[in-house]
């Protein structure tokens, strides 16, 4: 994500109506099937339905969308933690734990920062299912990018 919007509030939590724009500047995502539904420096949400073009053997939703979605919503949350001054950033690292499968229903996605420094954002995304059920957890480090000079 790069060239942070003026879309956040003065609360830092991204107006409703400005989901859909922050989400489109990942097209990967959008293309995907990801949705925003709630977006801040302390919490960012968001979702992916089950959809058999996105499944892998068995019906169970791949586990590369799974990274997808924990990948798109963590990023969200690292650019609302950005320091002053920086462009954007960039996912240095990533490494999910998958806990079950998603055969059916929506997949959520819980990302909160545990690290805000000048050069990484550390965030953890976990991911549910409907009924609440851990399907997985991220850690993901991003990548703190200064304007070009």
């Amino acid at each position: 994500m790069t060239e942070k919007s003026s879309a956040a509030t003065p609360e830092g939590a991204v107006a409703e109506g400005e989901l859909t724009a922050l989400l489109g500047t990942m097209p990967y995502a959008v293309s995907l099937g990801v949705e925003l539904e709630a977006a801040s420096p302390a919490e960012t949400r968001g979702h992916l339905h089950w959809a058999p073009e996105r499944c892998t053997i068995g019906g169970a939703l791949h586990g590369g969308a799974l990274m997808s979605l924990a990948d798109a919503v963590g990023a969200v949350c690292a650019y609302l933690n950005l320091p002053p001054g920086a462009a954007g950033t960039t996912t240095v690292e990533s490494k999910t734990n998958f806990f079950r499968a998603l055969r059916e229903g929506t997949a959520r996605a819980v990302a909160r920062p545990l690290h805000t420094g000048r050069s990484f954002v550390v965030v953890q995304t976990d991911l549910y299912d409907d009924e609440g059920r851990r399907l997985g957890q991220t850690t993901q480090t991003q990548a703190v990018l200064l304007p070009r000079t």
